[in-house]
């Protein structure tokens, strides 16, 4: 071994949440006790997007994929015994970051700490939001607002925090290339600190306490030798941006500082075992160099295509952290890519690349214009159907889903339900009911809240004004007001927005050659309109209830569109009910209903009802997502046509189907056309 010590690691952390407070709790302390080094927190969708857990839309959602936070009490139950100035918690929270920051502190002061000493991190990145992610609940204004009086009150009020983890993450989810994931998170980082510097509430002295207080949240995928190179273009990147842009002088502050969690889009349902040394490789990417690596690693489970992984596969993605950190000898060197030619003109061109994309992002007006103009968003559409195309001709091979699919049975998934974990559906009951109990005696003993109407009609007085909103919010946190109490008040003087889906501007992915699957599908949807006697087969895409991830369903919807149907898309967070008015006012063929949060068992089945109301039984369902075995066996029993998951790559394939689906119901014969 050599003479040097040995690095510090990296932070080690498991992303976490679920079901209640008291179970998140639960497996929090459990977790530390393994040897974590650092809390991540999951929140369920609708406290992502400001409502409470009885909100029609949050119905099916409720405590899915995080923890249901409604109030200041579940802030005392979710770090119950957990002494939070010892912590370093990392928050994955974006619209409603500066309520749940809000809610710590308080948590945090009824503990007894001295806040000055919290450490930890807000992800509060809205634009990835708007162009990936699909938690925004305010306009772009506003949205920046809320970031801006975030961050110049933590540099004042909790120096140790960050209170912005700029998020390429869901950028490369959403089909990002390593140019546009570092570009588009820089002029994300360029629109919030000139937002700061404007904004007139940090002195242009304290701007390097700003900068180095920004923190980045990346993605590590397969390719690991790009991917390493990738993150050294970020420093690169980010010091010259820092230093001509800001006038930052103290290298310190400069560092480039950035967590981690790697790939989930590239896990796979077919042959899972595989995953895990997808999840080794792409960790790789972010450790191997001294001068670029992570200062915080979380890594999803091997079984995170196939549903909630369990405490026992959270457990083995920390052991291999813990493996790298502790059993090899990589932080006993070094950068030991110092020198490399062939590292060093990598980096070159991504570099060159990426600041000539930042430049044309300026030009512009900036990220903000950028999202409401649309043009990041078809940007990542079309990168990720040209992938999506290069996937299936066979061009990009994944191992177990396009080559090398022959497989052993796999002892790991003989019994698929007990694979994963699942959410009690109680929970959604017991959440509720908690939360209107907390209603009827936040006034009285032992809580003696006072009213929170007075705090949010100061919020609201304070968000019609220009001042820094963190103190209202303190207040409405303090007076017991829950999660859509606040985002309801501040609903109000903002406004919501609907952002643009990128579909209709998305080009062509995969071309439509004489003979190829394209060709005869868009045949079988021709002949199929002529026998409907229609102009064109009408294709409702919709996502019902609060999950924003829509790469599935836009993907869907710009094949449909290139095979010929007339595609109705109109966006996420859509109720039931509205997808189902939808259905009938534009006289669709069928319905295709994408959901990755887990709660289709309860939102697939109402669309299908109300149909069956509206005596529209020949409108075929069909559903997509991240559907367990069982689940989709009882999907198809209440009357879904199709069910496809993460294992259907074959996008051309899905339409296919669709279009056979279509004749069944309207009891037209089967086509001999092969597709």
């Amino acid at each position: 071994m050599s003479e040097r010590q040995k690095d510090r690691p990296w932070l080690m952390r498991t992303y976490a949440g679920h079901s209640t407070a008291e179970a998140s709790n639960e497996l929090y302390r459990r977790n530390l006790a393994k040897g974590q080094t650092g809390l991540s927190v999951a929140f369920d969708l609708p406290t992502q997007t400001g409502y409470d857990s009885d909100h029609i839309l949050a119905r099916g959602e409720v405590g899915r994929v995080g923890v249901p936070i409604a109030h200041l009490g579940d802030m005392r139950r979710l770090f119950q015994d957990i002494p939070l100035e010892q912590m370093n918690t990392s928050m994955t929270i974006n619209a409603t970051a500066m309520w749940l920051l809000a809610l710590y502190q308080v948590v945090a002061e009824e503990q007894g700490a001295d806040i000055t000493k919290l450490q930890g991190t807000t992800q509060n990145d809205i634009v990835k939001e708007y162009l990936s992610r699909g938690t925004h609940v305010f306009p772009p204004g506003p949205s920046l607002r809320l970031t801006t009086d975030m961050i110049a009150y933590t540099v004042s009020h909790i120096p140790k925090w960050n209170p912005i983890n700029i998020c390429s993450y869901h950028l490369q989810e959403a089909g990002a290339t390593p140019v546009q994931e570092i570009a588009y998170a820089m002029s994300t980082a360029i629109a919030v600190l000139d937002a700061v510097r404007d904004s007139g509430q940090v002195p242009q002295e304290r701007m390097g306490d700003v900068v180095g207080r920004i923190s980045f949240f990346v993605n590590a995928g397969v390719r690991f030798v790009e991917e390493m190179c990738k993150m050294r273009a970020f420093g690169r990147i980010w010091d010259k941006v820092t230093r001509e842009r800001y006038g930052i002088e103290n290298p310190k502050h400069r560092r480039f500082r950035y967590g981690v969690q790697v790939n989930s889009l590239g896990l796979t349902e077919a042959q899972p075992e595989n995953n895990v040394q997808r999840i080794v490789l792409e960790m790789l990417a972010v450790t191997l160099s001294k001068d670029a690596r992570a200062r915080a690693v979380q890594l999803p489970a091997w079984n995170e295509a196939l549903g909630l992984p369990r405490p026992w596969d959270q457990q083995w993605s920390l052991r291999i952290q813990q493996v790298l950190a502790y059993e090899s000898d990589l932080l006993e060197y070094e950068d030991i890519f110092e020198g490399s030619k062939v590292i060093e003109a990598k980096v070159g061109e991504l570099v060159e690349s990426a600041l000539a994309e930042i430049d044309r992002i300026q030009e512009m007006g900036g990220a903000m214009a950028a999202v409401e103009s649309g043009y990041l968003k078809s940007q990542l559409v079309s990168s990720h159907a040209e992938r999506r195309g290069r996937i299936e001709s066979g061009q990009e091979k994944i191992i177990g889903v396009n080559a090398f699919e022959g497989t052993e049975p796999n002892p790991l998934t003989a019994d698929l339900d007990t694979a994963i974990q699942t959410v009690d559906p109680e929970v959604e009951a017991r959440v509720i009911a908690s939360l209107q109990q907390w209603r009827d005696n936040r006034y009285q003993p032992p809580f003696n809240h006072p009213r929170p109407c007075k705090a949010l009609e100061r919020l609201k007085e304070a968000a019609r004004g220009t001042g820094n909103l963190m103190e209202a919010t303190l207040e409405c946190a303090r007076a017991g007001a829950t999660t859509g109490e606040w985002a309801g008040a501040l609903r109000e003087v903002f406004g919501e927005f609907r952002a643009p889906t990128g579909v209709s501007s998305a080009p062509v992915a995969v071309p439509v050659e004489e003979g190829s699957t394209l060709a005869l599908v868009r045949r079988k949807v021709d002949l199929t309109a002529k026998d409907l006697d229609v102009g064109k087969l009408r294709f409702l895409v919709g996502k019902p209830g609060l999950d924003g991830h829509s790469n599935g369903a836009e993907q869907i919807a710009v094949r449909a569109r290139d095979a010929g149907f007339e595609v109705v898309y109109q966006g996420i967070r859509l109720t039931p009910e509205q997808i189902v008015d939808a259905a009938l006012a534009e006289d669709v063929h069928a319905v295709g209903l994408s959901i990755l949060s887990g709660s289709h068992t309860q939102l697939v089945p109402d669309v299908l009802e109300r149909l069956r109301v509206a005596g529209a039984t020949d409108i075929p369902v069909i559903a997509g997502g991240i559907i367990p075995n069982g689940d989709a066996e009882q999907l198809r029993a209440a009357g879904v046509a199709a069910v496809f998951t993460p294992k259907d790559f074959d996008i051309t394939g899905i339409i296919g189907r669709i279009v056979d689906e279509i004749r069944k119901a309207n009891k037209l014969d089967p086509l001999e056309v092969p597709a």
